[in-house]
Formats: structure tokens, sequence, C-alpha cells
């Protein structure tokens, strides 16, 4: 086991690798308004756009998942990086629709060891009672990413076009690799970061065998759930919430990068605001913690329904914060209890399972979205929509019958 000073340092870096991953995805987001301009798009297109990455992800991270078991994350998540950055570069080179959607699919599938890399990462360096904040950093990288890419790529759009937003936010990657590669050179992380391990590990269920075992197991189950209906509102945040800004509150495209990075620092606030709380009550309160907190969480992200009545930038921009920091409280609260709950060894397939539903759930909503945007020339329906669904999805995690004692950790 590295010593702690290393594990935080291996932590922080593959958080750094969710920021670039999301800097890379959310580009067409933060450009979407001018993007649909220079292709001609109707928004129904770019919810087609977007819901092709998640296809693409959604079909590629369970697989990902189970490779990264096998050869361990500190070349996977390498190799990734590369094979992502390349993808995201090559969108500068498209002119069409069909291009585009091409280069969104091949992006889904190269940054698919994204998130089970990271967290399988945080998984086997961390000790089991740092684990939950250790979690909350590792999402932060994707909200930091989405947050810092906003400004940048609408400058760059501004001022040299589509091309080079892509373009330039594409060598973030490539720099990344380098410092992966040190922050893991140690011996004592390269065994734990290297291929398959199950030794001293809390078992799966008597007889359960290969990835079957992982998707059935009751904690990766009801995981998928809640993801499956929390995922909605943050698509929204990530994906929409730049537009909404010039459809619904009248802000100019330009001007979308001075608003659109709060609601992503929010995400990173709830991120590492309930994984720390998580973490400190587990210690006295064994358990029941995460599920009170889960609830919490929840009730925060719904206040997207309310939206609608915030017409001004930041009244908007501020109750978007609020739900952004409950979306993402939410996604630490239920990974940290689900790789809890299974052994190192199937640890990444899980985050590939519970990423794939969050992708799944972006297949289905973000045309959907773009459609009813289209026809309604407003956002009140789709609000309503994803800031509602959250809240039975909390109800059944809660409910979900998971032993409560606590579980034993390596």
């Amino acid at each position: 086991m590295p010593s702690d000073r290393r594990a935080w340092l291996v932590a922080i870096v593959a958080t750094l690798a969710m920021t670039v991953s999301y800097a890379d995805r959310q580009v067409m987001a933060a450009i979407g308004t001018s993007l649909r301009q220079s292709l001609a798009m109707p928004a129904e297109s770019f919810g087609w756009l977007a819901a092709a990455f998640s296809a693409a992800y959604l079909v590629a991270t369970p697989l990902a998942g189970t490779v990264l078991d096998r050869i361990g994350p500190r070349v996977g998540l390498a190799i990734a990086v590369i094979a992502w950055s390349s993808v995201s570069a090559a969108h500068a080179l498209v002119s069409s629709f069909g291009a585009l959607l091409a280069m969104r699919i091949a992006l889904g599938v190269a940054e698919a060891p994204s998130f089970p890399g990271a967290a399988l990462s945080v998984r086997r360096v961390m000790p089991p009672e740092a684990r939950s904040t250790a979690f909350g950093l590792i999402f932060t990288g994707s909200s930091l990413g989405a947050a810092l890419v906003a400004p940048l790529a609408v400058a760059l759009d501004a001022r040299f076009g589509y091309r080079a937003a892509f373009a330039v936010t594409s060598l973030l990657g490539l720099a990344w690799v380098p410092f992966w590669l040190a922050a893991t050179r140690s011996k004592a992380v390269r065994e734990t970061l290297g291929g398959h391990r199950s030794e001293g590990c809390a078992r799966m269920p008597r007889g359960a065998d290969g990835t079957a075992a992982v998707v059935f197991h009751g904690s990766v189950t009801r995981a998928v759930v809640l993801t499956f209906l929390c995922a909605p509102g943050l698509m929204f945040v990530f994906l929409w919430f730049p537009q909404y800004l010039t459809l619904g509150c009248g802000v100019a495209k330009q001007a979308v990068g001075h608003y659109a990075w709060f609601p992503p620092l929010m995400a990173d606030f709830g991120n590492v605001g309930f994984g720390y709380v998580a973490s400190r009550l587990n210690r006295v309160w064994p358990g029941r913690s995460r599920a009170e907190l889960v609830v919490v969480a929840a009730m925060l992200e719904a206040t997207l329904a309310w939206l609608p009545r915030a017409c001004a930038p930041w009244p908007a921009v501020a109750l978007v914060g609020v739900a952004a920091a409950g979306g993402g409280g939410l996604y630490t609260l239920l990974t940290a209890d689900m790789m809890a709950r299974v052994e190192p060894g199937r640890a990444s397939t899980a985050a590939g399972l519970t990423a794939a539903a969050q992708s799944l759930a972006y297949v289905l909503g973000n045309p959907a979205i773009g459609r009813l945007v289209d026809h309604t020339h407003s956002f009140v329906i789709p609000l309503r929509l994803v800031g509602v669904v959250v809240l039975p999805g909390a109800a059944a995690w809660v409910l979900w019958p998971i032993r409560r004692a606590r579980v034993a950790e390596p």
C-alpha cells in the first residue's frame, strides 16, 4: 500500500484526468449556440450529437471497466487520455453534421475508461476511511473541466471560430500524461495500480462470477438506478444551461462564458462537501449516514424544477448551482457506497456500469430535450421533468434492501 502522501497525489492526478475528460467533451456544449448557427443545426440535432457521445460511452464503458480491472489503471488511463485527446483535436477538421456525429461517437468510445480508471485508482490506493472524501475529489475533476472550458472555448470560438476551440483544448490531455506517469512511478503505486487484484476484499455473493455478478450485486444495482434518475439534472447543467442562458435569460452568446462556469464549481462543492461529511459521519454513525445525505442531495437537485421562475441571469445561475451541488453530492455518495461493497478486482467494472447508466439517461434525454425546445421554444417542460425525476430515484436507493452493517474493507 503506498504512503498517504503518495496516495493523495495519485488521487489528485486521477482527478485531473477527469478534468481533461470533461473539458474535451464539454467544448461542444460551451459553444453550442455558435456551433448550431455555423452548421445550421436545430436544437434536436444538437441533442442527437450529445446522445451519440453518450450512446458510445454507454456501450464502451462497461467493457473499458473490465479491461482496466485486468491491465490496471496506470497503463490504461495513459493510453485512453492520448486516444481521446487525438479524437478531440480531430473535431477541428469537421464541417458537417454527419462528420461531427462520427467524431462524437469516437470520442465517447475513447473516453470510456476515464471514470472507471479514476475510480479504480482511488479504490486501490486510498485507505477505507478516506475514500468518500477521495471519491468526492475525483468528481470535482469533471465539474472543474466544465467550468474551465466554458470561458476558454467561448473566447476561442469568438475570436478564431469553433475549430480553434476544439484544437486548443485537446492539448490539455497530452500535457496530463507525463504528470500521471510521474505520480505513479513508485514501486508501491505501480504494484497497486497494476493488473487484476482481488486479495483482501469484501467478497461478492457465493457463486458470483464475471461481469454478470457485478450487474446483479445489490449495491451496484441500486447505484445504477439512482445514477440513471439523477443524471438528467446534471445533463441539463452541463449540456443545456449555456443555451438556456441565451434562450431563457436573454444573454448574448458571447457573454455565456461569464455565467456558465459557476454551476460546475457548485457541483464540485457538492462532490467534496457531501463526500467529506459522509466520511466524518460514517465514523460515528456507520451505515446510515449516506442514506440521510442522499435524501438531502436529491432535494437540492430537484430545485431545477423552479428554474423557469428565475429569468434574470444571476438568479438562474445561483439556482442551477444549488441543483448542481445536489447532483454532485449524489454521485459521490452512491459511488462511495457501491465501491465499499464490491471487491477491488471488480471495482472498475462496477464504476463502468454506473457510468453506462448515466450515458443511457443522456441518450434518452438529450434528443427529447432538443425536440421539446424546438417545438415549444422554451425549457419549461424539460426543466420540470429533470427536476422531479431524481426524487423517486433517491427514495428507491434509501429503501433498497441492502445490509446496513459496516462493510468490511481492505
